[in-house]
């Protein structure tokens, strides 16, 4: 038998044990899960309701029109042009601008971001420049900042912008040296590949096609930062911020004491004991009441350049490209908000802000590890940041927080896998981690 021929056994045992443990988990978690114990009846809800959640507010409006994008990047964009900015042999500081800034224009959940990331690394970019874009996605958010700096103090807002930036290029940087011996081989083996045909069009064309569709998906996953003034049918009106939508209920943070309950606490309320909702009037709350209609606009722009400039063939590549990102990555991103859901309801937000209440190095670390497998949808860190420091949290430990959590996410890890492999998944995480805790650890020194 040859080489060859051993090495695809190999690979087709591997997946099988994977099939296998994935079946044995389940086994296992359906045989022994204490179904009648109250807090995991509460934690199978609440993962139930997360993942609802995230269906109805990030599938539709941001995951699968990133899968459109990835499945363009790979039908329509050259790997010269990928190579040339983002491959292992560019110019350094050109590739990571390129990658933090392409990255920081999307500004969308650290699940969101993988589709794009999943594209670009697959048609040729350097593991540095693809893991900076990976990074600064979700972690470069300009309206995230400001609102830190106005809710948790501008010194913490200016540490945060600053240290994602630095993060983006660090953690790209450490990513290509630490797997320098793969990426050389990559390159190698890219090498002697046959060389790619032309462009079909030009490039201005493909520029702005993928700018209409960056367009898209920025305006159909505009963020509402969520302040509301509440009117319940009982008890008064009260200032929150929203965290939570399902179909029939809403999860608020409140700004003021209600009914009871203090300033930071979290109350659920049904829809049907709702009078009335009334949202702060900012441009940013007019922007994404108009979302769909400026996004609707940007997808008829999309259909029209489709239309006249892709030949059939080319769509239906784009379709089967966009498919396979599909299959790929949603059932794992489903998974992986579900069991987020799940294991958020068991740890109270009392007890986390228990164990990082102070500077040390261990606080630090379990706010970023924390962060890291926390699932944050975009802004939502910031008031849930507010409420943990009225209960003790301590500025080192929420900047850790803030600079890991919306980066990387339970969810994003096991699609990370599944992309580019356990080893540099987990270091990808343990760079995150590990300068979270870092800079954390800083910063509460010096304040």
């Amino acid at each position: 038998m040859n080489a060859c021929a051993v090495a695809t056994t190999s690979g087709n045992v591997a997946k099988e044990l994977r099939v296998f443990a994935w079946m044995a988990g389940v086994f296992v978690l359906a045989y022994f899960l204490p179904l009648s114990n109250p807090k995991v009846t509460v934690a199978i809800q609440e993962a139930f309701k997360l993942l609802q959640w995230y269906v109805r507010n990030h599938t539709l409006a941001c995951v699968v029109p990133a899968l459109f994008i990835a499945g363009a990047v790979i039908t329509f964009l050259s790997q010269a042009s990928v190579l040339r900015y983002l491959g292992p042999k560019s110019n350094k500081l050109t590739a990571y601008s390129v990658a933090s800034v392409s990255g920081g224009i999307l500004a969308v959940c650290s699940c969101s971001v993988l589709p794009v990331f999943a594209g670009i690394y697959r048609l040729g970019a350097g593991l540095g420049p693809a893991s900076a874009f990976l990074y600064s996605g979700p972690a470069i958010n300009i309206l995230a900042i400001f609102l830190t700096a106005r809710v948790l103090g501008f010194n913490i807002g200016i540490w945060r912008a600053v240290g994602a930036i630095a993060f983006a290029f660090l953690i790209g940087l450490l990513m290509a040296s630490l797997f320098r011996r793969e990426e050389r081989e990559r390159v190698e083996a890219e090498a002697l590949l046959p060389e790619t045909e032309a462009p079909k069009r030009p490039l201005w064309k493909t520029s702005l096609f993928f700018a209409c569709l960056v367009a898209f998906l920025v305006f159909s996953d505009w963020y509402n930062p969520g302040d509301v003034k509440v009117r319940p049918a009982v008890g008064g009106e009260f200032a929150a911020v929203t965290l939570q939508e399902t179909r029939d209920e809403v999860r608020f943070q409140l700004k003021q004491d209600w009914a009871g309950h203090r300033r930071g606490d979290q109350v659920t309320l049904a829809k049907r004991d709702l009078a009335g909702v009334d949202e702060a009037k900012t441009w940013v709350i007019a922007v994404h009441h108009a979302r769909w209609w400026l996004a609707g606009a940007m997808g008829l722009v999309v259909l029209f350049m489709t239309w006249r400039w892709m030949d059939r063939a080319e769509v239906g590549e784009w379709m089967h490209n966009t498919w396979d990102f599909a299959k790929l990555l949603v059932p794992l991103l489903f998974g992986g908000v579900f069991v987020v859901g799940f294991i958020s309801a068991l740890i109270p937000d009392a007890y986390v802000a228990s164990m990082v209440g102070d500077n040390s190095l261990k606080a630090n670390l379990i706010a970023s590890v924390i962060g890291a497998f926390w699932y944050f949808a975009t802004l939502t860190e910031i008031p849930i940041c507010e409420a943990l420091g009225k209960l003790g949290m301590a500025p080192g430990p929420m900047l850790a927080l803030l600079l890991a959590g919306p980066a990387v996410s339970l969810p994003n890890m096991i699609v990370l896998r599944s992309v580019m492999g356990a080893k540099k998944m987990l270091v990808f995480t343990g760079l995150v981690i590990l300068l979270a805790t870092l800079t954390g650890l800083l910063y509460g020194a010096l304040l």
